[in-house]
Protein backbone atom coordinates (compact mmCIF):
# COMPACT_ATOMS: atom_id res chain seq x y z
CA UNK A 1 0.00 0.00 0.00
CA UNK A 2 1.68 3.42 -1.16
CA UNK A 3 1.59 5.71 1.69
CA UNK A 4 3.37 9.66 2.26
CA UNK A 5 5.43 7.78 5.64
CA UNK A 6 7.07 5.35 2.95
CA UNK A 7 10.95 5.53 3.60
CA UNK A 8 12.68 6.43 0.31
CA UNK A 9 15.28 4.24 -0.81
CA UNK A 10 18.08 5.17 -3.68
CA UNK A 11 19.31 2.84 -5.77
CA UNK A 12 22.77 2.70 -7.15
CA UNK A 13 23.71 0.52 -10.05
CA UNK A 14 24.93 0.88 -13.38
CA UNK A 15 22.45 -0.36 -15.77
CA UNK A 16 18.86 -1.79 -16.77
CA UNK A 17 19.20 -5.58 -16.80
CA UNK A 18 17.03 -8.17 -16.65
CA UNK A 19 17.50 -9.74 -13.29
CA UNK A 20 16.93 -6.22 -11.38
CA UNK A 21 14.35 -4.49 -13.14
CA UNK A 22 11.35 -6.50 -12.50
CA UNK A 23 12.44 -6.32 -8.76
CA UNK A 24 12.71 -2.24 -8.87
CA UNK A 25 9.16 -2.80 -10.35
CA UNK A 26 7.99 -4.96 -7.60
CA UNK A 27 9.05 -2.84 -5.33
CA UNK A 28 7.42 0.14 -6.63
CA UNK A 29 4.54 -2.04 -6.49
CA UNK A 30 4.03 -2.79 -3.41
CA UNK A 31 4.36 0.74 -2.12
CA UNK A 32 6.44 -0.50 1.28
CA UNK A 33 9.48 2.02 0.40
CA UNK A 34 9.46 4.50 -2.14
CA UNK A 35 12.47 3.68 -4.59
CA UNK A 36 14.47 5.65 -7.12
CA UNK A 37 16.70 3.70 -9.86
CA UNK A 38 20.19 6.00 -10.12
CA UNK A 39 21.63 4.47 -13.16
CA UNK A 40 25.37 5.48 -13.17
CA UNK A 41 26.12 3.91 -16.65
CA UNK A 42 24.46 6.78 -18.65
CA UNK A 43 25.49 5.30 -22.36
CA UNK A 44 23.58 2.51 -21.64
CA UNK A 45 20.28 4.22 -22.12
CA UNK A 46 20.90 4.12 -25.92
CA UNK A 47 19.48 0.41 -25.67
CA UNK A 48 22.02 -1.50 -27.90
CA UNK A 49 25.43 -2.11 -26.40
CA UNK A 50 28.45 -3.72 -27.16
CA UNK A 51 28.75 -6.78 -24.85
CA UNK A 52 32.36 -7.98 -24.64
CA UNK A 53 31.52 -11.62 -23.46
CA UNK A 54 29.24 -12.35 -26.55
CA UNK A 55 31.48 -10.31 -29.04
CA UNK A 56 28.34 -8.33 -30.33
CA UNK A 57 25.76 -5.59 -29.74
CA UNK A 58 22.90 -6.61 -27.55
CA UNK A 59 19.85 -5.29 -26.58
CA UNK A 60 17.28 -6.88 -24.26
CA UNK A 61 13.53 -7.70 -25.75
CA UNK A 62 11.80 -7.77 -22.86
CA UNK A 63 11.23 -3.75 -21.00
CA UNK A 64 13.67 -3.05 -18.73
CA UNK A 65 12.63 0.52 -17.53
CA UNK A 66 8.63 0.27 -17.48
CA UNK A 67 6.79 0.42 -13.74
CA UNK A 68 9.47 2.05 -11.63
CA UNK A 69 10.98 5.82 -10.70
CA UNK A 70 14.93 5.91 -12.35
CA UNK A 71 17.00 8.49 -13.88
CA UNK A 72 20.53 7.89 -15.82
CA UNK A 73 23.23 10.10 -14.04
CA UNK A 74 25.86 11.37 -16.84
CA UNK A 75 29.12 9.38 -16.87
CA UNK A 76 32.01 10.97 -18.01
CA UNK A 77 34.36 8.35 -18.19
CA UNK A 78 36.73 8.97 -21.34
CA UNK A 79 35.96 4.69 -21.44
CA UNK A 80 32.90 3.61 -20.18
CA UNK A 81 31.79 0.52 -18.79
CA UNK A 82 31.05 -2.09 -16.48
CA UNK A 83 34.52 -3.37 -17.44
CA UNK A 84 36.99 -0.99 -15.28
CA UNK A 85 36.95 0.68 -11.98
CA UNK A 86 36.85 4.10 -13.89
CA UNK A 87 34.08 3.31 -16.88
CA UNK A 88 31.87 4.69 -14.06
CA UNK A 89 32.35 8.30 -13.15
CA UNK A 90 29.45 10.45 -12.00
CA UNK A 91 30.42 14.05 -11.12
CA UNK A 92 26.93 14.81 -10.57
CA UNK A 93 25.22 11.41 -8.57
CA UNK A 94 25.56 12.40 -4.95
CA UNK A 95 24.14 16.26 -5.61
CA UNK A 96 21.36 14.25 -7.41
CA UNK A 97 20.51 11.24 -4.56
CA UNK A 98 21.05 14.48 -1.90
CA UNK A 99 18.30 16.20 -3.99
CA UNK A 100 15.93 12.99 -3.56
CA UNK A 101 16.43 13.31 0.46
CA UNK A 102 16.35 9.49 0.74
CA UNK A 103 16.04 7.71 3.87
CA UNK A 104 17.95 4.51 2.97
CA UNK A 105 21.02 4.14 -0.23
CA UNK A 106 21.33 0.80 -1.62
CA UNK A 107 24.66 0.35 -3.92
CA UNK A 108 24.60 -2.58 -6.09
CA UNK A 109 28.29 -3.39 -6.42
CA UNK A 110 31.04 -0.92 -5.21
CA UNK A 111 33.94 -1.70 -7.78
CA UNK A 112 33.47 1.39 -9.52
CA UNK A 113 35.15 4.51 -9.43
CA UNK A 114 31.48 6.61 -8.13
CA UNK A 115 29.89 3.84 -6.67
CA UNK A 116 32.49 3.50 -3.79
CA UNK A 117 32.90 7.33 -4.25
CA UNK A 118 28.76 7.65 -3.15
CA UNK A 119 29.22 4.55 -0.17
CA UNK A 120 31.80 6.63 1.47
CA UNK A 121 30.27 10.36 1.00
CA UNK A 122 27.04 8.53 2.59
CA UNK A 123 28.24 6.62 5.44
CA UNK A 124 27.24 7.87 8.75
CA UNK A 125 24.92 10.09 6.84
CA UNK A 126 21.90 8.00 6.20
CA UNK A 127 22.01 4.05 6.65
CA UNK A 128 23.87 2.56 4.04
CA UNK A 129 22.92 -1.23 2.60
CA UNK A 130 25.15 -3.09 0.03
CA UNK A 131 23.94 -5.88 -2.28
CA UNK A 132 26.62 -7.82 -3.83
CA UNK A 133 27.48 -11.67 -4.92
CA UNK A 134 30.97 -12.11 -4.28
CA UNK A 135 32.65 -15.64 -2.97
CA UNK A 136 35.53 -16.79 -2.01
CA UNK A 137 35.64 -19.91 -3.97
CA UNK A 138 38.38 -19.25 -6.42
CA UNK A 139 40.42 -17.36 -4.26
CA UNK A 140 44.16 -18.36 -4.16
CA UNK A 141 46.38 -17.94 -1.14
CA UNK A 142 49.11 -15.80 -1.02
CA UNK A 143 50.25 -12.25 -0.81
CA UNK A 144 48.06 -10.65 -3.47
CA UNK A 145 45.12 -12.26 -1.27
CA UNK A 146 46.08 -10.83 1.93
CA UNK A 147 46.39 -7.11 0.48
CA UNK A 148 42.65 -7.18 -1.70
CA UNK A 149 41.53 -8.73 1.73
CA UNK A 150 42.33 -6.17 3.84
CA UNK A 151 41.40 -3.40 1.10
CA UNK A 152 38.05 -4.76 1.11
CA UNK A 153 37.93 -4.86 4.93
CA UNK A 154 38.58 -1.16 4.44
CA UNK A 155 35.42 -1.06 1.61
CA UNK A 156 32.86 -2.82 3.89
CA UNK A 157 34.03 -0.82 6.85
CA UNK A 158 31.93 1.52 5.30
CA UNK A 159 28.74 -0.38 4.80
CA UNK A 160 25.77 -0.40 7.48
CA UNK A 161 24.11 -3.76 6.45
CA UNK A 162 24.93 -6.31 2.88
CA UNK A 163 22.19 -8.82 1.59
CA UNK A 164 23.85 -11.86 0.72
CA UNK A 165 22.53 -13.76 -2.30
CA UNK A 166 23.43 -17.62 -0.82
CA UNK A 167 25.54 -19.15 1.51
CA UNK A 168 28.93 -18.79 -0.22
CA UNK A 169 28.17 -14.93 -0.52
CA UNK A 170 27.67 -14.31 3.27
CA UNK A 171 30.89 -16.59 4.36
CA UNK A 172 32.49 -13.77 1.79
CA UNK A 173 31.02 -10.81 3.86
CA UNK A 174 32.08 -12.64 7.01
CA UNK A 175 35.52 -12.96 5.67
CA UNK A 176 35.72 -9.13 5.13
CA UNK A 177 34.83 -7.73 8.13
CA UNK A 178 30.88 -7.52 8.59
CA UNK A 179 28.82 -9.13 11.43
CA UNK A 180 26.45 -11.71 11.30
CA UNK A 181 23.44 -9.03 12.45
CA UNK A 182 24.33 -6.79 9.16
CA UNK A 183 23.50 -9.58 6.90
CA UNK A 184 20.45 -10.03 5.72
CA UNK A 185 19.45 -13.59 3.49
CA UNK A 186 17.96 -11.71 0.25
CA UNK A 187 18.12 -14.49 -2.47
CA UNK A 188 19.72 -14.26 -5.91
CA UNK A 189 16.19 -14.68 -8.17
CA UNK A 190 15.36 -14.58 -11.74
CA UNK A 191 11.54 -13.48 -13.15
CA UNK A 192 10.52 -17.24 -12.09
CA UNK A 193 6.92 -16.80 -13.68
CA UNK A 194 8.22 -15.53 -17.08
CA UNK A 195 10.18 -19.50 -17.49
CA UNK A 196 7.29 -21.26 -15.97
CA UNK A 197 5.26 -23.08 -18.45
CA UNK A 198 1.69 -22.91 -17.40
CA UNK A 199 0.18 -23.85 -21.01
CA UNK A 200 2.80 -26.10 -22.52
CA UNK A 201 3.52 -23.71 -25.14
CA UNK A 202 7.09 -23.35 -24.34
CA UNK A 203 7.56 -27.16 -24.51
CA UNK A 204 5.64 -27.21 -27.36
CA UNK A 205 7.76 -24.98 -29.51
CA UNK A 206 11.28 -26.42 -28.19
CA UNK A 207 9.95 -30.02 -29.39
CA UNK A 208 9.14 -28.47 -33.03
CA UNK A 209 12.57 -26.73 -32.74
CA UNK A 210 14.57 -30.38 -31.58
CA UNK A 211 12.98 -31.88 -34.53
CA UNK A 212 14.45 -29.41 -36.61
CA UNK A 213 18.00 -30.34 -35.15
CA UNK A 214 16.91 -33.66 -36.14
CA UNK A 215 17.15 -34.73 -31.93
CA UNK A 216 14.35 -36.95 -30.76
CA UNK A 217 11.58 -36.94 -27.41
CA UNK A 218 13.56 -39.81 -25.93
CA UNK A 219 17.18 -38.62 -26.98
CA UNK A 220 19.16 -36.81 -24.40
CA UNK A 221 20.06 -33.19 -24.31
CA UNK A 222 22.95 -31.16 -22.42
CA UNK A 223 22.82 -27.63 -23.21
CA UNK A 224 25.45 -24.62 -22.25
CA UNK A 225 23.80 -21.38 -22.19
CA UNK A 226 26.10 -18.36 -21.63
CA UNK A 227 28.94 -16.36 -23.24
CA UNK A 228 31.86 -18.73 -25.32
CA UNK A 229 34.47 -17.45 -22.80
CA UNK A 230 37.94 -18.97 -20.77
CA UNK A 231 36.03 -18.38 -17.70
CA UNK A 232 33.05 -20.64 -18.62
CA UNK A 233 34.62 -23.95 -20.12
CA UNK A 234 32.73 -24.73 -22.69
CA UNK A 235 35.38 -26.54 -24.09
CA UNK A 236 35.95 -28.51 -21.41
CA UNK A 237 31.83 -29.59 -21.67
CA UNK A 238 32.42 -30.86 -25.44
CA UNK A 239 35.47 -32.91 -24.78
CA UNK A 240 33.55 -34.79 -21.22
CA UNK A 241 30.26 -34.91 -24.22
CA UNK A 242 33.27 -36.59 -26.73
CA UNK A 243 33.48 -39.26 -23.57
CA UNK A 244 29.57 -40.08 -23.34
CA UNK A 245 28.33 -39.43 -26.21
CA UNK A 246 26.00 -41.98 -27.83
CA UNK A 247 23.11 -42.09 -30.98
CA UNK A 248 20.71 -40.72 -28.03
CA UNK A 249 22.88 -37.90 -26.67
CA UNK A 250 23.20 -34.63 -27.73
CA UNK A 251 25.05 -31.57 -26.28
CA UNK A 252 23.76 -27.47 -27.61
CA UNK A 253 25.81 -24.84 -27.21
CA UNK A 254 24.28 -21.81 -26.86
CA UNK A 255 25.62 -18.38 -27.41
CA UNK A 256 28.53 -16.64 -28.91
CA UNK A 257 31.86 -14.94 -27.53
CA UNK A 258 35.57 -15.10 -28.17
CA UNK A 259 35.72 -18.66 -28.31
CA UNK A 260 33.12 -19.16 -31.10
CA UNK A 261 35.15 -19.81 -34.30
CA UNK A 262 37.63 -22.01 -32.95
CA UNK A 263 35.45 -24.39 -31.38
CA UNK A 264 33.25 -24.45 -34.64
CA UNK A 265 36.24 -25.08 -36.35
CA UNK A 266 37.20 -27.39 -33.93
CA UNK A 267 34.40 -29.48 -33.22
CA UNK A 268 32.54 -29.36 -36.50
CA UNK A 269 32.93 -32.92 -37.37
CA UNK A 270 31.53 -33.93 -33.90
CA UNK A 271 28.04 -35.44 -34.33
CA UNK A 272 25.39 -34.34 -32.12
CA UNK A 273 26.79 -31.23 -31.20
CA UNK A 274 24.81 -28.16 -32.16
CA UNK A 275 25.88 -24.88 -32.08
CA UNK A 276 22.92 -21.84 -31.66
CA UNK A 277 23.34 -18.19 -31.51
CA UNK A 278 22.65 -16.12 -28.73
CA UNK A 279 18.91 -15.94 -27.84
CA UNK A 280 16.79 -13.15 -26.56
CA UNK A 281 15.64 -12.86 -23.44
CA UNK A 282 11.84 -13.89 -24.84
CA UNK A 283 12.91 -17.16 -25.95
CA UNK A 284 15.05 -18.70 -23.73
CA UNK A 285 12.41 -20.43 -21.65
CA UNK A 286 11.70 -22.35 -25.13
CA UNK A 287 15.80 -22.89 -25.20
CA UNK A 288 16.36 -23.84 -21.68
CA UNK A 289 13.74 -26.48 -22.91
CA UNK A 290 15.60 -27.76 -25.57
CA UNK A 291 17.57 -29.83 -23.10
CA UNK A 292 17.05 -32.14 -20.72
CA UNK A 293 20.29 -30.98 -18.26
CA UNK A 294 21.82 -27.73 -17.79
CA UNK A 295 25.76 -27.75 -17.78
CA UNK A 296 27.45 -24.77 -16.64
CA UNK A 297 31.10 -25.91 -16.39
CA UNK A 298 33.00 -22.30 -15.16
CA UNK A 299 36.30 -22.36 -13.77
CA UNK A 300 36.27 -19.10 -12.67
CA UNK A 301 37.79 -17.01 -11.71
CA UNK A 302 34.68 -15.24 -10.75
CA UNK A 303 31.05 -17.34 -11.26
CA UNK A 304 29.49 -15.44 -8.48
CA UNK A 305 26.27 -17.33 -8.94
CA UNK A 306 25.64 -18.81 -12.68
CA UNK A 307 21.52 -17.02 -13.08
CA UNK A 308 21.42 -19.16 -15.64
CA UNK A 309 20.57 -22.01 -13.72
CA UNK A 310 17.98 -20.20 -11.67
CA UNK A 311 16.27 -20.07 -14.97
CA UNK A 312 16.88 -23.32 -16.24
CA UNK A 313 15.32 -24.81 -12.65
CA UNK A 314 12.03 -22.51 -13.43
CA UNK A 315 12.34 -24.61 -16.27
CA UNK A 316 12.24 -27.78 -14.26
CA UNK A 317 15.63 -28.50 -16.03
CA UNK A 318 18.03 -31.10 -14.34
CA UNK A 319 22.11 -29.04 -13.28
CA UNK A 320 25.15 -30.03 -13.08
CA UNK A 321 27.84 -26.97 -12.59
CA UNK A 322 31.62 -26.88 -11.59
CA UNK A 323 32.22 -26.16 -7.67
CA UNK A 324 33.16 -22.73 -8.24
CA UNK A 325 30.02 -21.89 -9.00
CA UNK A 326 28.43 -19.55 -6.30
CA UNK A 327 24.72 -21.06 -6.53
CA UNK A 328 26.26 -24.73 -5.62
CA UNK A 329 25.76 -24.71 -2.23
CA UNK A 330 21.87 -23.64 -2.41
CA UNK A 331 20.69 -25.07 -5.22
CA UNK A 332 22.20 -28.26 -6.45
CA UNK A 333 21.14 -31.27 -4.43
CA UNK A 334 23.26 -34.04 -4.62
CA UNK A 335 21.60 -36.74 -6.93
CA UNK A 336 17.94 -34.70 -6.23
CA UNK A 337 18.04 -32.13 -8.81
CA UNK A 338 21.89 -32.33 -10.30
CA UNK A 339 25.38 -32.92 -9.30
CA UNK A 340 28.48 -30.50 -9.13
CA UNK A 341 31.61 -31.81 -10.26
CA UNK A 342 35.29 -30.58 -9.24
CA UNK A 343 36.07 -27.14 -11.70
CA UNK A 344 38.39 -27.99 -14.37
CA UNK A 345 38.56 -32.37 -14.44
CA UNK A 346 37.00 -33.86 -17.11
CA UNK A 347 36.78 -37.07 -15.96
CA UNK A 348 34.71 -35.89 -13.16
CA UNK A 349 32.49 -34.08 -15.13
CA UNK A 350 32.17 -37.19 -17.50
CA UNK A 351 31.13 -39.13 -14.34
CA UNK A 352 28.68 -36.93 -13.64
CA UNK A 353 27.11 -36.81 -16.92
CA UNK A 354 27.15 -40.40 -17.08
CA UNK A 355 25.23 -40.56 -13.80
CA UNK A 356 22.74 -38.66 -15.70
CA UNK A 357 22.97 -41.15 -18.67
CA UNK A 358 22.73 -44.03 -16.40
CA UNK A 359 19.39 -42.90 -14.00
CA UNK A 360 17.75 -40.58 -17.01
CA UNK A 361 14.36 -42.26 -16.07
CA UNK A 362 14.86 -40.17 -13.38
CA UNK A 363 15.46 -37.07 -15.19
CA UNK A 364 11.84 -35.56 -15.12
CA UNK A 365 11.48 -36.42 -11.24
CA UNK A 366 14.96 -34.10 -10.95
CA UNK A 367 13.47 -31.19 -13.48
CA UNK A 368 10.71 -31.48 -11.16
CA UNK A 369 12.72 -30.96 -7.91
CA UNK A 370 14.24 -28.24 -9.52
CA UNK A 371 11.80 -26.40 -10.06
CA UNK A 372 10.87 -26.78 -6.45
CA UNK A 373 13.56 -25.38 -5.33
CA UNK A 374 13.90 -22.59 -7.33
CA UNK A 375 10.53 -21.53 -6.47
CA UNK A 376 11.70 -20.16 -3.03
CA UNK A 377 14.21 -17.64 -4.79
CA UNK A 378 11.92 -15.31 -5.58
CA UNK A 379 11.80 -11.24 -6.22
CA UNK A 380 9.07 -11.11 -3.34
CA UNK A 381 11.65 -12.90 -0.89
CA UNK A 382 14.05 -9.84 -1.86
CA UNK A 383 11.36 -7.14 -1.77
CA UNK A 384 10.48 -8.56 1.92
CA UNK A 385 14.04 -8.05 3.01
CA UNK A 386 15.01 -4.71 1.84
CA UNK A 387 11.51 -3.58 3.35
CA UNK A 388 12.44 -5.36 7.07
CA UNK A 389 16.21 -3.68 6.68
CA UNK A 390 14.70 -0.27 6.01
CA UNK A 391 11.75 -0.48 8.66
CA UNK A 392 13.96 -1.17 10.79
Amino acid sequence: MNSIHSKKVAIITTHPIQYYAPLFKILHERGVVKIKVFYTWSQSQQGSKFDPGFGKNIEWDIPLLAGYNYTFVDNISSRPGTHHFKGIINPTLNDEIEQWKPDVLLVMGWSFHSHLKSIRYFYKKIPVLFRGDSTLLAEKWGPKLLIRTLFLRWVYSHIDYALYVGTNNKLYFLRHGLKDKQLFFAPHAVDNERFFDTNDNYTNSAFKWREKLAIKKSDIVFLFAGKLEFKKSPELLINAFKKVMTNETHLIILGNGQLENKLKKKYKHLPNLHFIDFQNQSQMPVAYRLSNVLVLPSKGPIETWGLSVNEAMACSRAIIISNTCGCGSDLVKYGVNGYIFKSRRLKDLQNKMNLILANKTHLPEMGNKSLEIIKDWSFEKICNQIEKVVAN
